[in-house]
Protein backbone atom coordinates (compact mmCIF):
# COMPACT_ATOMS: atom_id res chain seq x y z
CA UNK A 1 0.00 0.00 0.00
CA UNK A 2 1.04 3.34 -0.78
CA UNK A 3 2.60 5.68 1.90
CA UNK A 4 -0.15 8.20 1.20
CA UNK A 5 -3.10 5.59 1.01
CA UNK A 6 -1.84 4.09 4.46
CA UNK A 7 -1.28 7.33 6.06
CA UNK A 8 -4.86 8.23 5.14
CA UNK A 9 -6.25 4.79 6.80
CA UNK A 10 -4.77 5.33 9.81
CA UNK A 11 -5.78 9.42 9.78
CA UNK A 12 -9.10 7.68 9.37
CA UNK A 13 -8.81 5.10 12.04
CA UNK A 14 -7.10 7.39 14.43
CA UNK A 15 -10.51 10.10 13.98
CA UNK A 16 -12.97 7.12 14.60
CA UNK A 17 -10.84 6.23 17.66
CA UNK A 18 -11.85 10.06 18.92
CA UNK A 19 -15.01 10.23 17.65
CA UNK A 20 -15.80 6.73 19.70
CA UNK A 21 -13.72 7.84 23.05
CA UNK A 22 -15.41 10.84 22.96
CA UNK A 23 -19.35 10.03 22.32
CA UNK A 24 -18.41 7.44 25.00
CA UNK A 25 -17.19 10.02 27.53
CA UNK A 26 -20.35 12.07 26.36
CA UNK A 27 -22.50 9.43 27.18
CA UNK A 28 -21.16 9.08 30.43
CA UNK A 29 -21.21 13.08 31.23
CA UNK A 30 -24.82 12.58 30.00
CA UNK A 31 -25.94 9.84 33.20
CA UNK A 32 -27.76 12.05 35.51
CA UNK A 33 -29.91 9.69 36.97
CA UNK A 34 -30.81 5.63 37.49
CA UNK A 35 -33.38 3.84 37.12
CA UNK A 36 -33.73 0.62 39.71
CA UNK A 37 -36.07 -2.29 38.23
CA UNK A 38 -37.76 -4.08 40.85
CA UNK A 39 -39.74 -7.03 40.06
CA UNK A 40 -43.09 -8.15 40.59
CA UNK A 41 -44.79 -5.64 42.09
CA UNK A 42 -47.66 -7.56 43.40
CA UNK A 43 -48.29 -6.40 47.01
CA UNK A 44 -47.61 -2.76 45.34
CA UNK A 45 -47.89 -0.72 48.60
CA UNK A 46 -45.54 -3.29 50.50
CA UNK A 47 -43.17 -3.57 48.01
CA UNK A 48 -42.35 0.23 47.24
CA UNK A 49 -42.33 0.82 50.94
CA UNK A 50 -39.77 -1.79 51.32
CA UNK A 51 -37.84 -0.59 48.40
CA UNK A 52 -37.76 2.69 48.52
CA UNK A 53 -34.99 3.59 51.82
CA UNK A 54 -32.75 1.38 49.57
CA UNK A 55 -33.17 3.23 46.68
CA UNK A 56 -33.04 6.69 48.63
CA UNK A 57 -29.83 5.65 50.15
CA UNK A 58 -28.09 4.19 47.04
CA UNK A 59 -28.94 7.87 45.15
CA UNK A 60 -26.61 9.58 48.13
CA UNK A 61 -24.18 6.86 47.73
CA UNK A 62 -23.77 7.62 44.12
CA UNK A 63 -24.11 11.57 44.49
CA UNK A 64 -27.60 10.95 41.50
CA UNK A 65 -30.89 10.72 41.53
CA UNK A 66 -32.06 7.19 41.73
CA UNK A 67 -35.50 6.21 40.39
CA UNK A 68 -37.52 3.09 41.44
CA UNK A 69 -38.99 1.33 39.00
CA UNK A 70 -41.96 -1.10 39.96
CA UNK A 71 -43.19 -3.53 37.24
CA UNK A 72 -46.32 -6.25 37.55
CA UNK A 73 -44.47 -8.46 35.12
CA UNK A 74 -40.42 -9.38 34.43
CA UNK A 75 -40.92 -8.97 30.85
CA UNK A 76 -41.43 -4.99 31.62
CA UNK A 77 -38.41 -4.64 33.18
CA UNK A 78 -36.38 -6.88 30.77
CA UNK A 79 -37.65 -4.30 27.86
CA UNK A 80 -37.14 -1.47 30.15
CA UNK A 81 -33.66 -2.36 30.91
CA UNK A 82 -33.05 -3.29 26.77
CA UNK A 83 -34.58 -0.20 25.71
CA UNK A 84 -31.90 1.31 28.29
CA UNK A 85 -34.91 2.86 30.83
CA UNK A 86 -33.91 0.46 33.26
CA UNK A 87 -30.18 0.56 34.61
CA UNK A 88 -30.04 -1.39 37.39
CA UNK A 89 -32.44 -4.46 38.51
CA UNK A 90 -33.31 -6.84 40.95
CA UNK A 91 -34.44 -10.00 38.84
CA UNK A 92 -35.32 -13.97 39.41
CA UNK A 93 -32.73 -15.76 37.31
CA UNK A 94 -34.47 -16.55 34.12
CA UNK A 95 -35.33 -13.27 33.76
CA UNK A 96 -31.43 -12.68 34.55
CA UNK A 97 -30.86 -14.46 31.69
CA UNK A 98 -33.19 -12.92 29.10
CA UNK A 99 -31.62 -9.53 30.31
CA UNK A 100 -28.09 -10.63 29.58
CA UNK A 101 -29.13 -12.30 26.30
CA UNK A 102 -31.14 -9.45 25.25
CA UNK A 103 -31.11 -6.30 27.09
CA UNK A 104 -27.71 -6.16 27.39
CA UNK A 105 -27.40 -7.05 30.95
CA UNK A 106 -24.47 -8.18 33.05
CA UNK A 107 -24.99 -9.59 36.40
CA UNK A 108 -23.05 -8.18 39.47
CA UNK A 109 -24.29 -9.33 42.55
CA UNK A 110 -26.96 -11.21 44.35
CA UNK A 111 -29.06 -11.12 47.06
CA UNK A 112 -29.03 -13.41 50.69
CA UNK A 113 -31.58 -15.45 52.24
CA UNK A 114 -32.26 -15.05 56.45
CA UNK A 115 -30.67 -18.32 56.49
CA UNK A 116 -27.60 -17.61 54.92
CA UNK A 117 -28.69 -19.92 52.31
CA UNK A 118 -26.93 -19.74 48.94
CA UNK A 119 -30.38 -20.12 47.17
CA UNK A 120 -34.07 -20.57 47.20
CA UNK A 121 -36.36 -22.90 46.47
CA UNK A 122 -39.28 -23.25 44.03
CA UNK A 123 -42.62 -24.58 45.57
CA UNK A 124 -46.05 -26.67 44.51
CA UNK A 125 -48.39 -25.25 47.12
CA UNK A 126 -52.42 -26.30 47.21
CA UNK A 127 -54.81 -25.83 50.28
CA UNK A 128 -55.28 -27.87 53.35
CA UNK A 129 -58.42 -28.69 52.54
CA UNK A 130 -57.80 -29.80 49.21
CA UNK A 131 -57.90 -33.87 48.57
CA UNK A 132 -54.51 -32.89 46.82
CA UNK A 133 -51.92 -34.72 48.98
CA UNK A 134 -48.80 -34.83 47.33
CA UNK A 135 -47.08 -33.94 43.52
CA UNK A 136 -48.37 -37.73 42.48
CA UNK A 137 -51.88 -36.35 42.54
CA UNK A 138 -51.27 -34.01 40.57
CA UNK A 139 -49.18 -36.17 37.58
CA UNK A 140 -52.57 -38.54 38.25
CA UNK A 141 -55.41 -36.35 38.14
CA UNK A 142 -54.36 -33.38 36.51
CA UNK A 143 -57.54 -33.27 34.31
CA UNK A 144 -59.31 -32.56 37.80
CA UNK A 145 -57.05 -29.25 38.26
CA UNK A 146 -57.34 -25.84 37.64
CA UNK A 147 -53.28 -25.33 37.48
CA UNK A 148 -51.64 -21.77 38.29
CA UNK A 149 -48.49 -21.49 36.30
CA UNK A 150 -46.21 -18.83 37.38
CA UNK A 151 -45.09 -15.42 35.34
CA UNK A 152 -43.35 -17.46 31.97
CA UNK A 153 -40.26 -15.57 32.85
CA UNK A 154 -40.14 -16.00 36.12
CA UNK A 155 -37.54 -19.02 37.33
CA UNK A 156 -39.33 -20.36 40.07
CA UNK A 157 -42.29 -19.90 39.33
CA UNK A 158 -42.42 -20.80 35.90
CA UNK A 159 -39.13 -22.33 34.48
CA UNK A 160 -38.16 -25.32 37.31
CA UNK A 161 -41.46 -26.69 38.05
CA UNK A 162 -41.82 -26.77 33.85
CA UNK A 163 -38.35 -28.99 33.93
CA UNK A 164 -38.77 -31.07 37.35
CA UNK A 165 -42.71 -31.76 37.81
CA UNK A 166 -43.65 -31.80 33.94
CA UNK A 167 -40.66 -32.21 31.37
CA UNK A 168 -39.19 -35.20 33.57
CA UNK A 169 -42.42 -36.79 33.71
CA UNK A 170 -43.20 -36.04 29.90
CA UNK A 171 -46.02 -33.85 30.83
CA UNK A 172 -47.43 -31.19 29.11
CA UNK A 173 -48.85 -28.98 31.57
CA UNK A 174 -51.58 -26.88 28.49
CA UNK A 175 -53.07 -30.39 27.85
CA UNK A 176 -52.99 -32.05 31.47
CA UNK A 177 -54.72 -29.88 33.52
CA UNK A 178 -58.69 -28.41 33.09
CA UNK A 179 -57.50 -25.23 32.91
CA UNK A 180 -54.06 -23.45 33.41
CA UNK A 181 -53.49 -19.88 34.22
CA UNK A 182 -50.15 -18.36 34.19
CA UNK A 183 -49.92 -15.40 37.13
CA UNK A 184 -47.10 -13.98 39.60
CA UNK A 185 -46.51 -15.80 43.32
CA UNK A 186 -48.99 -13.30 44.93
CA UNK A 187 -51.03 -13.53 42.52
CA UNK A 188 -50.78 -17.50 42.65
CA UNK A 189 -51.75 -17.28 46.57
CA UNK A 190 -54.54 -15.35 46.38
CA UNK A 191 -56.08 -17.37 43.20
CA UNK A 192 -55.35 -20.30 45.28
CA UNK A 193 -56.89 -19.04 48.48
CA UNK A 194 -59.88 -18.06 46.88
CA UNK A 195 -60.49 -21.63 44.97
CA UNK A 196 -59.75 -20.04 41.41
CA UNK A 197 -56.85 -22.66 41.31
CA UNK A 198 -56.72 -26.19 42.73
CA UNK A 199 -52.30 -25.86 43.07
CA UNK A 200 -49.89 -23.39 42.06
CA UNK A 201 -46.74 -22.80 41.73
CA UNK A 202 -44.54 -20.71 44.05
CA UNK A 203 -41.44 -20.53 46.13
CA UNK A 204 -40.32 -20.55 49.82
CA UNK A 205 -39.47 -16.84 49.98
CA UNK A 206 -42.22 -15.63 48.91
CA UNK A 207 -43.94 -18.01 51.05
CA UNK A 208 -42.57 -16.68 53.82
CA UNK A 209 -43.41 -12.98 53.47
CA UNK A 210 -47.10 -13.92 52.87
CA UNK A 211 -46.97 -15.82 56.34
CA UNK A 212 -45.41 -12.51 57.60
CA UNK A 213 -47.87 -10.63 56.44
CA UNK A 214 -51.04 -12.94 56.88
CA UNK A 215 -49.91 -15.78 59.21
CA UNK A 216 -53.64 -17.24 59.39
CA UNK A 217 -54.29 -17.17 55.17
CA UNK A 218 -50.86 -18.53 55.00
CA UNK A 219 -51.72 -21.00 57.42
CA UNK A 220 -54.38 -22.68 55.00
CA UNK A 221 -52.08 -23.60 52.60
CA UNK A 222 -50.39 -27.00 52.15
CA UNK A 223 -46.76 -27.49 50.05
CA UNK A 224 -46.66 -30.59 48.28
CA UNK A 225 -43.23 -30.62 46.90
CA UNK A 226 -40.15 -28.70 46.90
CA UNK A 227 -37.55 -28.74 44.44
CA UNK A 228 -33.58 -28.61 43.97
CA UNK A 229 -31.70 -25.71 45.30
CA UNK A 230 -31.94 -22.75 42.76
CA UNK A 231 -29.27 -19.57 43.06
CA UNK A 232 -30.39 -16.56 44.75
CA UNK A 233 -31.93 -13.62 42.91
CA UNK A 234 -28.91 -11.75 40.78
CA UNK A 235 -28.74 -8.07 40.91
CA UNK A 236 -27.97 -6.57 36.90
CA UNK A 237 -27.04 -3.45 35.51
CA UNK A 238 -26.44 -2.57 31.73
CA UNK A 239 -22.91 -3.94 30.43
CA UNK A 240 -22.34 -0.62 29.32
CA UNK A 241 -22.59 2.08 32.35
CA UNK A 242 -19.11 3.90 32.33
CA UNK A 243 -16.87 1.62 34.72
CA UNK A 244 -16.45 4.81 37.13
CA UNK A 245 -20.29 4.43 37.93
CA UNK A 246 -20.61 0.57 37.97
CA UNK A 247 -17.42 0.56 40.85
CA UNK A 248 -19.93 2.94 42.86
CA UNK A 249 -22.75 0.99 42.09
CA UNK A 250 -20.59 -2.64 43.20
CA UNK A 251 -19.30 -0.34 46.12
CA UNK A 252 -22.47 0.81 47.49
CA UNK A 253 -24.51 -2.52 47.34
CA UNK A 254 -21.80 -5.25 48.22
CA UNK A 255 -21.07 -2.78 51.55
CA UNK A 256 -24.83 -2.37 52.57
CA UNK A 257 -25.73 -3.58 55.80
CA UNK A 258 -21.74 -3.97 56.23
CA UNK A 259 -20.03 -0.84 56.86
CA UNK A 260 -19.99 2.20 58.73
CA UNK A 261 -22.10 4.03 61.59
CA UNK A 262 -25.60 3.34 59.41
CA UNK A 263 -25.00 -0.25 59.05
CA UNK A 264 -27.55 -1.52 61.80
CA UNK A 265 -30.43 0.66 60.02
CA UNK A 266 -29.21 -0.67 56.00
CA UNK A 267 -29.70 -4.51 57.71
CA UNK A 268 -32.85 -3.37 58.67
CA UNK A 269 -34.25 -2.18 55.54
CA UNK A 270 -32.68 -5.65 53.79
CA UNK A 271 -34.61 -7.66 56.30
CA UNK A 272 -37.45 -6.00 55.06
CA UNK A 273 -36.78 -7.51 50.88
CA UNK A 274 -37.52 -10.78 50.14
CA UNK A 275 -38.60 -13.00 52.84
CA UNK A 276 -35.32 -11.03 54.96
CA UNK A 277 -32.40 -10.90 53.55
CA UNK A 278 -28.79 -10.62 54.63
CA UNK A 279 -25.92 -8.19 52.85
CA UNK A 280 -25.81 -8.44 49.21
CA UNK A 281 -22.84 -10.85 47.76
CA UNK A 282 -20.52 -10.16 44.69
CA UNK A 283 -21.85 -12.79 41.63
CA UNK A 284 -21.42 -12.67 37.35
CA UNK A 285 -23.21 -14.37 34.82
CA UNK A 286 -21.89 -17.51 36.37
CA UNK A 287 -24.32 -17.71 38.37
CA UNK A 288 -27.00 -18.30 35.52
CA UNK A 289 -25.26 -21.35 34.04
CA UNK A 290 -27.27 -23.95 35.94
CA UNK A 291 -30.31 -22.12 34.81
CA UNK A 292 -28.89 -22.07 31.10
CA UNK A 293 -28.52 -25.85 31.61
CA UNK A 294 -32.53 -26.68 33.25
CA UNK A 295 -33.61 -24.40 30.10
CA UNK A 296 -31.48 -26.62 27.43
CA UNK A 297 -32.57 -29.66 29.33
CA UNK A 298 -36.40 -28.77 29.49
CA UNK A 299 -36.09 -28.26 25.28
CA UNK A 300 -34.87 -31.10 24.65
CA UNK A 301 -36.88 -33.35 26.37
CA UNK A 302 -39.74 -31.57 24.62
CA UNK A 303 -37.68 -32.08 21.49
CA UNK A 304 -37.49 -35.87 22.13
CA UNK A 305 -41.20 -35.83 22.85
CA UNK A 306 -41.93 -33.72 19.13
CA UNK A 307 -43.77 -35.24 16.20
CA UNK A 308 -43.50 -31.83 14.31
CA UNK A 309 -40.08 -33.10 12.51
CA UNK A 310 -38.13 -35.56 10.57
CA UNK A 311 -35.87 -37.80 12.28
CA UNK A 312 -33.19 -35.72 10.88
CA UNK A 313 -34.17 -32.77 11.79
CA UNK A 314 -35.12 -33.64 15.76
CA UNK A 315 -31.45 -35.20 15.76
CA UNK A 316 -29.86 -32.31 14.30
CA UNK A 317 -31.45 -30.25 17.03
CA UNK A 318 -30.83 -32.35 19.61
CA UNK A 319 -27.03 -32.57 18.79
CA UNK A 320 -27.17 -28.67 18.75
CA UNK A 321 -28.36 -28.87 22.41
CA UNK A 322 -25.80 -31.42 23.34
CA UNK A 323 -22.73 -29.10 22.35
CA UNK A 324 -24.50 -25.60 24.53
CA UNK A 325 -24.84 -28.69 26.90
CA UNK A 326 -21.34 -29.51 27.03
CA UNK A 327 -19.80 -25.57 26.59
CA UNK A 328 -22.18 -25.07 29.86
CA UNK A 329 -20.31 -27.71 31.63
CA UNK A 330 -16.74 -26.42 30.82
CA UNK A 331 -17.63 -23.08 31.68
CA UNK A 332 -19.02 -24.70 35.37
CA UNK A 333 -16.01 -26.51 36.13
CA UNK A 334 -14.18 -23.35 35.27
CA UNK A 335 -16.17 -21.02 37.46
CA UNK A 336 -15.85 -24.18 40.28
CA UNK A 337 -12.21 -24.39 39.75
CA UNK A 338 -11.51 -20.15 40.40
CA UNK A 339 -14.03 -20.35 43.20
Amino acid sequence: MPLRSLAKVLSITCLLMVTLLTAGEARAQQIKELNFGVIPAELAQHVKADWQPLVEDMSKALGMKVNAFFASDYATVIEGMRFNKVQVAWFGNKAAMEAVDRANGEVFAHTVGSDGNPGYWSLLITRKDSDIKNLDDVLRNGKKYIFGNGDPNSTSGFLVPAYYIFAMNKIDPKTHFKIVRNAGHEANILALLSKQVDVATNNNMELTRFEKLYPDRAAQIRVIWKSPLIPNDPLVWRKDLPEDLKAKIKNFILSYGRQGQDAERQRQVLAHLGEGWLPFQESSNAQLIPIRQLSLAKEKMVLENSQDMTPQEKQAKLSAIEVKLADLQKQADSSAKKQ
